[in-house]
């Protein structure tokens, strides 16, 4: 048994993969960008049977954040990550829901923000923690290098990379990090992005019109 398993919920009208990571040995987890449609994400993990004990954000854009205030409340939980430098981005989240149909979205203040170098704990496992800006000043990875997998939010895609025409983005900065930070994880790591189907660093290598 893989020391980790993973659950997507696709949420909001961007079709965000929200995700249930977790702990087999000890079926402890943790709720990855849920952006919104908690109802959902709530019977996805009554289908895991997973305690969920911390909820992880890769940034602060609202279908990955909308909903973190109101199901940590609701879980008794805390929120962990981004970096700093997304809380104006969250802080906004209330006029962006507005704006794209998403409702019960609030702005949260992070328990903890992350940075570069940390680790964070589900269960008894651990995963890295990567800043990789461009997308958005704080936005973090988290990657479980003994399965081989990141959660890269919305650095890469399969075949593309994430936009770069909000405040603060950085076309630059974002392929930057990708190619320092990222593809050295090796050709094996699975990315599950924030949108669209899973790829890995292999693919992306061969494959991503933005990485050559």
């Amino acid at each position: 048994m893989q020391p980790i398993q993973i659950a997507i919920v696709p949420v909001t009208p961007f079709e965000q993969n929200c995700s249930i990571l977790w702990c087999t040995k000890t079926m402890k987890g943790a709720v990855i960008d849920p952006g919104g449609d908690l109802d959902r994400i709530r019977a996805a993990i009554a289908e895991t049977g997973v305690t969920i004990e911390k909820i992880l954000l890769t940034h602060g854009h609202v279908d990955h954040a909308a909903g973190a205030a109101e199901l940590a409340e609701s879980l008794g939980v805390k929120v962990e990550g981004p970096a700093a430098a997304d809380q104006f981005i969250i802080d906004d989240i209330p006029h962006m829901a507005a704006k794209y149909g998403i409702e019960g979205a609030r702005p949260v203040t992070p328990d903890l923000y992350l940075n570069e170098g940390d680790t964070v704990s589900v269960g008894d496992v651990s995963l890295d923690v990567l800043h990789v800006p461009g997308h958005t000043p704080g936005h973090l990875v988290f990657v479980h290098r003994p399965v081989g997998l990141a959660i890269v939010g919305d650095t890469l895609f399969r075949g593309s990379v994430g936009r770069t025409d909000f405040p603060y983005g950085d076309p630059d900065l974002l392929i930057k990090g990708i190619k320092e930070k990222l593809l050295p994880l090796g050709d094996n790591m699975v990315c599950l992005p924030g949108h669209g189907p899973v790829t890995s660093i292999g693919d992306e290598k061969a494959h991503n019109p933005f990485l050559r």
